[in-house]
């Protein structure tokens, strides 16, 4: 009948280091095809991984076997008669899960045909005593008892050749765990971080693809706001150029400009007065509105005799000369001021005299 697949999935093969035994040797490079098979000829189950030509995995399942899963996603197992520990990394926890529960089924199968071989080998050897290890050390050093299929010694030696096979492959099989597992995990761990790794970098190089246009954009806009408050700082610059060379007027323009501005305050009073006393409003209006066109003509003129006292204190500034014209000029826009003076006291004597009619 030959061998038959049972059972398949795919993992990443890994086989203990034989130098080290603490190290994992990748026996793939990417994950292969794990398979149980039985050889009805032989009643015996194995696991088999081909790569191309050559057998990764060739061991056969005995009862003393234990397939132990160390993380989520790998399961080893140690196999004496090939002298290693397999170790397995699939791609989900449900197929770990999978063959961990295949793999204790096939030994409970392996175990329940050694058995049966057990009682049929008792069956066919009815004289035979095999229940103690001191029966067997006598037996040993008597003479040798005949069977129906064979001599009584080849079958002790069989039997015993069996037990301790079994014994030493469970001892063998616990130092190969003890060793192996230590580096395991992270061997284990290396392999499929380094999977995610490699999966977070993908999706981040084209997250970063397709965000270039924006970040782009933005620092074309930066780049534009960055322009602006240069323009803006030159501006505020020169805007304070200016105002430093205005701040070099004298002070009898101050003064004169405080004086203007106290009898500006001054005849709006005396205006308010007028229009809670008269009983006129019509004529109270008319008075006020010449009154405020003779306040505008007296700011423009004022304004006049600001251009007029700036320039002569630029002149004052270029030459001598210039400085005397310039005092001329302060001079003729005094008297300016004394005649608007006049004027003011002028008005207020003519509104006096309407508040007396």
């Amino acid at each position: 009948m030959g061998e038959q697949p049972i059972f398949s999935l795919k993992a990443h093969v890994f086989q203990i280091d034989p130098a080290t035994k603490r190290n994992w040797i990748p026996a793939s490079k990417h994950a292969i095809t794990v398979s149980f098979f039985y050889d009805a000829d032989r009643s015996v189950y194995r696991i088999i991984s081909v790569g191309g030509t050559k057998a990764i995995i060739n061991s056969t399942i005995t009862p003393n076997m234990t397939f132990t899963k160390t993380s989520q996603k790998f399961g080893q197992w140690a196999d004496s008669r090939a002298n290693t520990v397999y170790g397995l990394g699939f791609a989900t926890e449900q197929q770990l899960q999978q063959f961990s529960e295949q793999f204790k089924e096939f030994k409970e199968a392996a175990r329940l045909v050694r058995d049966k071989s057990q009682e049929k080998f008792e069956l066919l050897s009815p004289g035979l005593n095999i229940s103690s290890p001191q029966v067997l050390s006598e037996d040993r050093q008597s003479p040798p008892l005949l069977g129906v299929n064979g001599s009584s010694e080849d079958k002790l030696f069989r039997s015993k050749s069996a037990d301790m096979e079994e014994s030493t492959e469970k001892e063998q099989m616990r130092k190969m765990l003890s060793e192996g597992s230590i580096c395991e995990r992270n061997s284990e761990a290396e392999l499929f971080s380094l999977q995610d790794s490699n999966t977070k970098l993908v999706a981040a190089l084209h997250e970063a693809n397709s965000s270039i246009d924006q970040w782009k954009k933005l620092l074309a806009e930066y780049q534009e706001e960055t322009d602006r408050l240069r323009e803006q700082v030159a501006e505020l610059e020169a805007q304070s150029g200016v105002s430093a060379s205005s701040e070099t007027g004298s002070e009898e323009l101050t003064q004169n400009m405080a004086e203007m501005e106290a009898l500006i305050r001054a005849k709006d009073e005396e205006i308010k007065i007028l229009r809670s006393k008269k009983p006129d409003l019509s004529e109270l209006e008319k008075e006020r509105e010449e009154a405020c066109q003779r306040i505008q003509d007296l700011e423009v003129k004022n304004s006049e005799l600001d251009k007029r006292v700036r320039t002569a204190e630029g002149a004052l500034a270029s030459s001598q000369d210039a400085r005397s014209r310039a005092e001329s000029a302060v001079q003729k826009v005094i008297e300016t001021l004394d005649i608007k003076i006049y004027d003011l006291s002028d008005l207020r004597q003519n509104l006096a005299k309407l508040l007396e009619k």
